[in-house]
């Protein structure tokens, strides 16, 4: 009798895993719209390979050189559209008293923007009068250059603020005369119907010497020395990168941007 009940106790197992092996398959076919992996799978297009740099900073095969220590012609003018009155010395290039903005002949929506830069070793004023310049995205949204190393200044006008806009999450500076850098991931403003509304307003992310100082921020309107930017502007497209001459001889190098 003992005997009988184990062989039926097996005989139950073995037919349970069978049917149980079974299920998924039958499952299956009884109902075609069932998830299976390769549904959430995209295989084409494939993602665009690229070569990054070998060295942090430098740039990657896809970049586009705005400068690279080699003279300025090609890629910049001032916003007349005349030749640049700036100076190239020593790889680097050197904003020039009077000589105004330059810009680049390229324009640009989207972007990784890197860029190298250094105020003047030899300290001289205060507050925004110590090694003044500033970046432009589309020529009209300034991220702010200053020598902010032990030098106090309105928070919103700092190095790495938008300026007037937003201060920096901390300050990142290093010392005069030394070389930083900036790298800015820029997302240009949609427009709506009406164009003089921003639909979504431009954003941007920088990190100063690797540290993250401003976390996808909205730009509110062009940037302004008097008043309150506003979020309703005319329509406009893309637009160059614009480096300022504050009357400080603040210097550029290693100047690349990607399209996004």
């Amino acid at each position: 009798m003992r005997r009988t009940a184990l062989i039926f106790c097996i005989v139950m197992l073995e037919f349970a895993y069978c049917v149980g092996q079974q299920r998924p398959v039958a499952e299956a076919k009884q109902d075609p719209g069932r998830m299976t992996p390769g549904m959430t799978e995209i295989w084409d297009p494939e993602v665009k390979v690229i070569q990054p740099a070998n060295v942090p900073g430098q740039p990657p095969s896809d970049a586009i050189i705005l400068f690279d220590g080699s003279g300025i012609s090609k890629e910049w003018e001032d916003v007349r559209g005349d030749p640049s009155k700036w100076i190239v010395e020593d790889g680097a290039l050197i904003s020039v008293r009077g000589a105004g903005r330059i810009q680049t002949k390229k324009v640009f929506n989207d972007f990784q923007l890197h860029v190298e830069w250094k105020t003047p070793a030899e300290v001289t004023g205060e507050s925004q009068g110590r090694g003044n310049s500033g970046i432009f995205l589309q020529g009209l949204y300034e991220l702010q250059v200053l020598d902010s190393y032990n030098n106090r200044t309105y928070r919103n006008g700092q190095a790495g603020s938008v300026y007037k806009q937003h201060a920096p999450l901390v300050n990142a500076s290093r010392g005069p005369g030394k070389w930083q850098r900036y790298d800015i991931i820029y997302t240009a403003p949609r427009f709506g119907e009406d164009s003089t509304s921003y639909f979504t307003p431009p954003r941007v992310t920088v990190l100063h010497n690797g540290v993250l100082i401003q976390n996808n921020v909205s730009i509110r309107g062009p940037t302004l020395y008097i008043g309150i930017p506003e979020y309703s502007i005319e329509k406009h497209g893309a637009g160059p990168v614009q480096l300022q001459d504050h009357g400080n001889p603040v210097a550029f190098r290693n100047i690349w941007i990607r399209e996004l």
